[in-house]
């Protein structure tokens, strides 16, 4: 019997959902001119408001591992997809529930409902990887996972064109925030009805497709339970790698959140020119995160060595980022930044399926979940620091000094991932397992 092609189906709707995800995350930005106008925010006030996503983005991305862990990865999908959905809708009315709740502060309200959003949209990459881990097999895994992760580049890419399209469409940026809202719900209704947590319970899934994605994964021992979130600490390959990935998520959110108002202040793009312009940077990481798993698990299936596909590949490629966005300042034409910003950000990505990777590679199956959505956590400080940041480097010291601390970060990431020990696997302690089995 032939396997049937249902995980196929399965890494799609995750590129969807993700991908939905990251337009309606990044939608501000481009209403980020017609907000600051018309509640008088400055550029700090600016960063700040960009960067409430953030706090709640943190501990979203810790409770959506957990609960992923507990409750299946389906049902948390779905009560975060449709959260966020509300609450993007939600985003319109912003600054007068701050104004009719917080005293008059519509900055206090675009706080809220920030946090709030960040928290819906936070379990969103955990539950990515929990799939994964359920439903690729290991030689597919690369692959599976930049499916996935291709989304963050694409839904980059397509915000620009989607938010600008609709805000001169509408001529009303709280329009825009109703209508992707909207769509969102109608992709979570698709998302319901094609999508389990496991082959096992999907009917399209024939018995030679769950052997295929059985038989391909490595087997875990009866010693391999749930481990508890404070061994996470304990390795030293999962503490470098979050602090990798933190590198990866800074140099995102310093384009999601600022590329935007850089390229409107310092070279005057309008709204007509500002949606094919902004779409550059992002257009070759499109093509990189894919490769980057090709290439990761290339270099694993010639040379059987974890390091050279972990290790070596990620802090070559974060070297080379880092080069590129240390050079911006140095440069003058536009032509010449957007040049930079695309090929930094392409090697950014290159690396983005490694992160990810390294956490299947030493975890327990049964704790993928919670671990991924810890490391999510850590690197995700960067969606607060980088707003926030950025927008007081460009008030007081000028947007080249935004750029030369994003450089600073990549080469403080690189060396995180040089200390990486992905053939060392967790493993939970004897004692502990027969307990939990007698449970």
């Amino acid at each position: 019997m032939q396997a049937s092609s249902t995980r196929y189906t399965i890494f799609s709707l995750l590129f969807l959902i993700a991908l939905i995800n990251y337009v309606d995350r990044g939608a501000l930005s481009f209403a980020a001119n017609a907000i600051s106008q018309e509640f008088h925010f400055s550029k700090v006030q600016l960063g700040a408001v960009l960067s409430y996503f953030g706090f709640g983005y943190l501990f979203g991305s810790l409770c959506g591992g957990f609960l992923a862990d507990r409750l299946g990865t389906k049902k948390v999908w779905l009560m975060a997809g449709i959260l966020w959905s509300l609450l993007e809708i939600a985003t319109a009315w912003a600054g007068e529930v701050g104004m009719a709740i917080f005293g008059g502060s519509a900055i206090m309200g675009f706080a809220a409902l920030r946090i709030l959003f960040g928290f819906s949209e936070g379990p969103a990459y955990a539950l990515m990887n929990k799939t994964i881990a359920h439903w690729a097999p290991d030689n597919e895994r690369g692959f599976a996972l930049s499916i996935g992760l291709l989304s963050t580049q694409v839904g980059s890419l397509l915000t620009a064109p989607i938010a600008v399209g609709l805000l001169l469409l509408t001529n009303d940026w709280r329009m825009m925030f109703i209508l992707l809202g909207a769509f969102s719900l109608l992709a979570m209704l698709l998302f319901a009805r094609n999508f389990t947590d496991t082959p096992l319970l999907h009917p399209r899934a024939n018995a030679a497709e769950r052997q295929l994605i059985i038989n391909g994964q490595k087997r875990e021992s009866q010693h391999e339970g749930t481990l508890p979130w404070w061994r996470f600490f304990t390795s030293r390959t999962l503490v470098c790698n979050a602090l990798g990935y933190f590198s990866f998520l800074y140099i995102t959110f310093t384009l999601v959140t600022w590329l935007p108002k850089y390229l409107q202040d310092n070279f005057h793009y309008d709204l007509h020119s500002l949606w094919y312009v902004a779409m550059i940077p992002w257009s070759g990481a499109c093509i990189t995160v894919l490769l980057g798993g090709r290439i990761a698990d290339r270099l694993l299936a010639r040379f059987n060595n974890l390091r050279l596909a972990r290790n070596v590949f990620a802090s070559v490629t974060l070297c080379a980022t880092a080069c590129c966005f240390m050079a911006i300042p140095w440069v003058g034409s536009a032509a010449g930044i957007i040049a930079l910003m695309t090929l930094g950000n392409a090697l950014n990505a290159l690396v983005n399926n490694v992160y990810w990777s390294v956490v299947i590679d030493v975890t327990p199956k049964a704790s993928v979940g919670a671990y991924s959505g810890m490391t999510l956590a850590i690197a995700n400080l960067a969606s607060i620091i980088s707003p926030m940041l950025c927008g007081w480097l460009a008030e007081y010291y000028g947007y080249n000094a935004m750029f030369t601390v994003t450089a600073c970060i990549a080469f403080g990431s690189m060396l995180a991932m040089t200390l990486l020990q992905p053939e060392k696997r967790l493993k939970a302690d004897a004692p502990a397992v027969a307990a939990q089995q007698a449970m």
